[in-house]
């Protein structure tokens, strides 16, 4: 079963619709019990951090910085399996290569 020329233009029409709503659509991610958290967009942007007060601590300021990491590395993996979760609804979970 082959893709005619207007159903690869439609999915192409599609793709760029929901790479431009992954732009507007946020995926949060955390680390340390939610001692830090880390929002960040399907495309990969990062819009805000958060720190509790308490995880602050001049003494650790190493365990901090790995709390920090490991929430940003949490968001970049939700936001890639947002942008997978969106592609698969348009393609019907075939691997089209070079598409996620």
């Amino acid at each position: 079963m082959g893709l005619n020329p207007k159903m690869l233009q439609q999915m192409q029409k599609q793709m760029v619709q929901i790479q431009e709503s992954l732009g507007t659509e946020t995926v949060e991610g955390s680390a340390g019990g939610g001692a830090v958290a880390v929002t960040m967009t399907g495309h990969q942007h990062v819009t805000g951090v958060k720190i509790d007060p308490d995880a602050v601590d001049t003494e650790e300021m190493g365990m901090l910085e790995d709390l920090i990491m490991t929430a940003v590395n949490d968001a970049v993996t939700k936001s890639q399996e947002l942008a997978a979760k969106r592609m698969s609804a348009l393609t019907g979970g075939l691997r089209i290569p070079g598409l996620f």
